[in-house]
């Protein structure tokens, strides 16, 4: 019984946790880091202040777990594709690339609060930690399906390889967040797989699954 009574407080602090990231992101999507006060971050949490201060020892740790959780979670849907994805490893990485320019990677919404949060990186050591923690995740995993394709093994290439590609999808997801309406529906995935086949030496086009062309979310969690 002490085990789980444990459990059940770990759990439930953890979503009390999560619920206060959640309203920072909240209010920094409306209104700018600036607007997300620990007070206004309480209000919209139905917490007290000091309920957050129990969990962070400042609002810059707060926000400093606000950005590493959107990472995060893009990083994460981002993924997702690779459950169900072909064994081939050209279908694997074009299903990848391909869905780092969909929803719910593509959000104008996550695209404004990674705006709100990387001119930070600059200026603040401990975000620059995380942006280079979930950076590098996402290069990780580029890296190891680009390491996967027909090819002899170079580690030092494929580093090179993932950070070029790493480059061209960035490039377009900050396009296509900015200015969705400016894209037909699969030019960006078209696209994105022409430069990395490319750049690996792979024809990825072929392996391109089809998307049901739903129009990009109002906002994503």
């Amino acid at each position: 019984m002490t085990g789980e009574r444990r459990k059940f407080r770990r759990e439930g602090e953890e979503r009390r946790r999560d619920a206060l990231i959640s309203a920072a992101l909240d209010l920094i999507s409306e209104g700018g880091p600036g607007s997300a006060t620990v007070r206004a971050i309480a209000d919209r949490a139905g917490v007290t202040p000091g309920l957050i201060r129990h969990y962070f020892q400042s609002k810059e740790e707060l926000t400093r777990e606000a950005y590493r959780a959107l990472m995060q979670r893009m990083n994460s849907d981002n993924a997702t594709v690779l459950d169900q994805a072909p064994a081939d490893p050209r279908a694997r990485l074009a299903d990848y690339v391909a869905a780092a320019l969909r929803p719910p990677v593509l959000d104008p919404r996550r695209m404004g609060l990674w705006a709100g949060f990387i001119h930070q990186v600059r200026r603040d050591a401990d975000m620059a930690a995380v942006h280079a923690e979930t950076y590098l995740g996402y290069r990780d995993t580029l890296q190891g399906l680009i390491a996967a394709l027909p090819a002899p093994n170079d580690p030092t290439r494929h580093r090179a390889m993932a950070i070029a590609c790493n480059g061209v999808i960035d490039g377009l997801w900050l396009e296509g967040c900015a200015l969705p309406s400016a894209f037909a529906p699969g030019e960006l995935e078209q696209i994105a797989l022409q430069a990395v086949g490319a750049i690996t030496g792979h024809d990825l086009l072929p392996y391109l699954s089809p998307t049901d062309g739903a129009p990009l979310p109002e906002s994503a969690p």
